[in-house]
C-alpha cells in the first residue's frame, strides 16, 4: 500500500471513528448530550482535528442519518426477496421496517425525529428518497386500479407510515403494550391498511 493509500486510509478510519463515537455517546447520554468535544474526548483526539472531518454537529448527525437509511433499505430489500406475492412483501417491509427502529433505536430517533429534532437535511439524501420509492412502489403494485394517481399513492404510503411510526414512537418512549401485544396490534394494523388500500 502506498504512502496516498495508507493516508486515504488512515482519513477514512478516523472519520469512521468520530460517527461510532458519536453513536456510541448517544446510546450512552442521549443525543441532546452529543458534543464536538465529548466525541474529541471519545476518540482521544483534539476537538479542531473533528472539525476537518465534518464541518460541525450537524456534518455528523446528517452523516448518522444517511447511514441509517442505508441499513434500512439494506433490511427491506432483504424482506422484498423473502416473499414472492405484493401483498405479503408489502407487509414484511413494514415488519422490517418496524425491527429497524427497534434494533437501531438511537438512528431511528433521529432520522425521524422521536425526542428529538429532525435532522433538517433529511430530505435532501438520497438514501431517505430511496426508501420511499421502495414504499410507493410496492404500494402501487399492490393496488387492483391499474393506473391509480400519485397522490393516491402517496396518501396511502403516508396512512401506512402515519400508523407504523406511531406506534413506534409511542413504544420508543415507554408508552407501549409490551412485545406480544406490540406484535398483535402491528399485524393488525399492517393487514388492515394492505386491505384499506383497494379501497
Amino acid at each position: 500500500m502506498g504512502s496516498k493509500e495508507r493516508i486515504a486510509r488512515l482519513k477514512e478510519d478516523t472519520r469512521t471513528n468520530i460517527l461510532e463515537a458519536s453513536l456510541e455517546i448517544v446510546k450512552e447520554e442521549g443525543w441532546q448530550a452529543l458534543s464536538m468535544r465529548k466525541i474529541a474526548d471519545k476518540i482521544e483526539y483534539t476537538a479542531p482535528i473533528i472539525y476537518e472531518y465534518f464541518e460541525n454537529k450537524e456534518g455528523i448527525l446528517l452523516e448518522l442519518t444517511r447511514q441509517g437509511y442505508i441499513i434500512l433499505n439494506q433490511e427491506i430489500k432483504k424482506a422484498i426477496e423473502k416473499e414472492t406475492e405484493p401483498a405479503k412483501q408489502l407487509e414484511a417491509m413494514w415488519i422490517a421496517y418496524w425491527n429497524f427502529a427497534f434494533e437501531n433505536k438511537e438512528l431511528y430517533q433521529l432520522m425521524y425525529g422521536v425526542e428529538m429534532n429532525c435532522c433538517y437535511l433529511k430530505k435532501s439524501l438520497l438514501e431517505a428518497e430511496y426508501t420511499n420509492k421502495l414504499f410507493l412502489s410496492m404500494i402501487k403494485e399492490v393496488m387492483t386500479d391499474e393506473n391509480p394517481s400519485e397522490d393516491l399513492i402517496c396518501r396511502k404510503h403516508y396512512t401506512f407510515w402515519s400508523v407504523i411510526h406511531g406506534l413506534i414512537s409511542i413504544n420508543l418512549v415507554n408508552r407501549g403494550r409490551g412485545q406480544e401485544m406490540n406484535q398483535l396490534i402491528l399485524q393488525d394494523a399492517i393487514k388492515g391498511i394492505i386491505k384499506y388500500i383497494n379501497d
